[in-house]
């Protein structure tokens, strides 16, 4: 039987729909699954996509393998918020369906969405392997109901990469400045990373406009999901760079000239110092407020790397907090939870000034969970330890996560290798103290999941553990001498999910 382009679209989406159904009240049993971060239904998901507040909500899509906890064919998943907090699972926005698109290997790849006069439009890279090549073309897809969406007839609207650039072309980001459209798009060429600025009237009909900017040979071999946004009287270059080893999502700070379509940067940092943060895509709201979110996990994380975690009960992958960019001193950005998440909030416990002392110190009893928001500062007056920090996650049979500062080399570190039987490893990254000499720790404990911001988000870490259910001590520790504790206050946090 055949069918017209957009019945068969609809058929794709409502056979993926049903398989991500049948799959949710089992994965929704697990006790591994996250209780406050954004998740789909079911099966596999990845990157962030067409973040937008439109018609006053928060519109959230995913890449979305719906058939399968590993990756596979990219649809794209859907939801809703009007709090940034709580989210509504609407259906299935994308699913592939077009020559551009259909392919066991590709699919309906990473992209944006934009306001189009009111009409929801979603960019987004079609993705099929032809003769062992990947072809990468960019498509735009609309909807006047912001649920239902039917992909453009004249799809793809770039059907190949500029002259030089490789096959890599993926990944759209656009956004409108004074009359016009542009976007970036993340490419490659000889190995090095780059950006590539395109201009449009319409969002339909593009002009290629210049190389944004490129890796000087070390920043990776591929730019995925680049973003760009204005901060003040700065720019911010975005991007996940391949081949960058333990950085897994870095930034640029600089001036963008539009009549050059070039980018200048003068500083380079890390949105993100954990295991897991990949691919953040940013938007604005309705405050002002530029808002990113990003996917926690990375790519070597996957089943064929390691075979362990969640994806054994049909589920893989998560949402960051939501977290508000602000810029900082010297170009360097800063990134805080937004404030929706105090909603979150139910009982408070608090300690303080207490003096810690070499070894470990636990803390009541019923301060311990899985599901916790942690804000604890530390005094560096008088402090003549050499480490202190927090062990989470604490079992009777020796099983912790630990976050810990080293005084004299002043680096926040976040040790794993004990957190449960599979997880390994430590991440570190430089923190200077705060003026007033305080180390101020703002921690978000989930149950697969720690997020950390340190010093008012002048350095963020996000980390997947694994641990046993029945895992959630809470000690405070030091090493080498005492440090002052000048407060703990920990909350318990509802489950957004009923």
């Amino acid at each position: 039987m055949l069918y017209d382009h957009h019945t068969f679209h609809n058929l794709m989406l409502a056979k993926a729909e049903q398989s991500a159904a049948n799959m949710n009240d089992h994965v929704g049993k697990d006790p591994l699954r996250l209780k406050f971060h954004f998740m789909p239904p079911a099966y596999w998901m990845n990157d962030p996509n067409g973040l937008i507040y439109y018609r006053g909500e928060y519109h959230m899509f995913y890449q979305f393998h719906p058939y399968s906890a590993e990756w596979g064919p990219m649809h794209w998943g859907h939801a809703k918020s009007k709090d940034l907090v709580h989210w509504e699972h609407l259906p299935i926005a994308l699913a592939p369906s077009e020559v551009y698109d259909l392919d066991q290997k590709g699919g309906c790849f990473s992209g944006s969405a934009v306001d189009d006069n009111g009409i929801l439009t979603l960019i987004y890279t079609g993705t099929i392997m032809k003769e062992g090549r990947v072809i990468q073309t960019q498509c735009l897809a609309s909807s006047t109901d912001s649920v239902t969406f039917q992909k453009y007839v004249g799809n793809p609207v770039i059907s190949v990469p500029p002259e030089g650039s490789s096959s890599d072309f993926r990944d759209p980001k656009v956004w409108k400045h004074e009359d016009k459209w542009y976007m970036v798009v993340g490419s490659s060429k000889d190995g090095k990373g780059r950006a590539l600025l395109y201009r449009s009237n319409d969002l339909y009909v593009w002009e290629y406009v210049s190389v944004l900017a490129e890796s000087d040979g070390t920043m990776g071999t591929m730019w995925e999901c680049p973003d760009i946004f204005q901060l003040g009287d700065r720019y911010v270059l975005m991007f996940s760079p391949m081949g960058m080893g333990e950085k897994k999502a870095s930034y640029l700070t600089g001036s963008l000239d539009y009549s050059s379509g070039k980018f200048t940067w003068d500083y380079c940092g890390e949105v993100d110092c954990g295991f897991e943060y990949y691919a953040p895509q940013s938007f604005l709201d309705d405050n002002g407020r530029r808002i990113i979110i990003g996917w926690l996990n990375a790519w070597d994380w996957m089943p064929w790397f390691k075979s362990f975690g969640p994806t054994k009960a049909n589920w893989c992958g998560a949402m960051s907090l939501p977290r508000k960019v602000e810029l900082d001193t010297g170009g360097r950005l800063k990134f805080l939870p937004v404030e929706q998440l105090q909603t979150l909030r139910k009982e408070h416990y608090v300690v303080e000034n207490v003096l810690v002392e070499e070894g470990r110190r636990p803390v009541p009893k019923e301060m311990n969970g899985d599901c916790l928001e942690i804000m604890v500062k530390f005094s560096l007056e008088d402090c003549d330890a050499e480490e202190f920090g927090l062990r989470l996650r604490c079992s009777e049979d020796g099983k912790e996560t630990l976050i810990s500062y080293d005084v004299n080399s002043k680096v926040l570190r976040f040790d794993r290798s004990r957190s449960d039987s599979f997880s390994e490893g430590v991440r570190t990254c430089t923190l200077e103290t705060t003026a007033n000499g305080l180390v101020a720790l703002q921690i978000f404990v989930d149950t697969t999941c720690i997020e950390i911001y340190a010093n008012e988000g002048r350095s963020v870490m996000s980390n997947n553990i694994y641990p046993d259910p029945a895992s959630t001590g809470i000690d405070i520790f030091c090493r080498g001498g005492k440090v002052k504790m000048l407060s703990l206050n920990v909350w318990k946090l509802e489950s957004i999910w009923r």
